[in-house]
């Protein structure tokens, strides 16, 4: 959700949601949505674009691995 209301332009958004691999179609319809965030965060745009993958290459840390470490 944080990294969507980041992204608040559309124009921002396509860009990105293209640099993320989906196709020209997809990207306009996505970034056009007037769900709100919370909504979207749980949507098939963030959760085929925005995987686990993209935050280790962020390098931000899971907090379940940390979780299951710990315990």
């Amino acid at each position: 959700m944080c990294v969507w209301k980041q992204w608040k332009k559309v124009k921002t958004r396509y860009k990105n949601l293209n640099k993320l691999g989906l196709n020209h179609y997809q990207a306009i319809k996505f970034a056009n949505t007037r769900k709100g965030y919370w909504r979207v965060a749980n949507s098939v745009i963030l959760n085929t674009t925005l995987t686990n993958q993209f935050f280790n290459d962020l390098g931000l840390k899971s907090i379940t691995r940390q979780y299951i470490k710990i315990h």
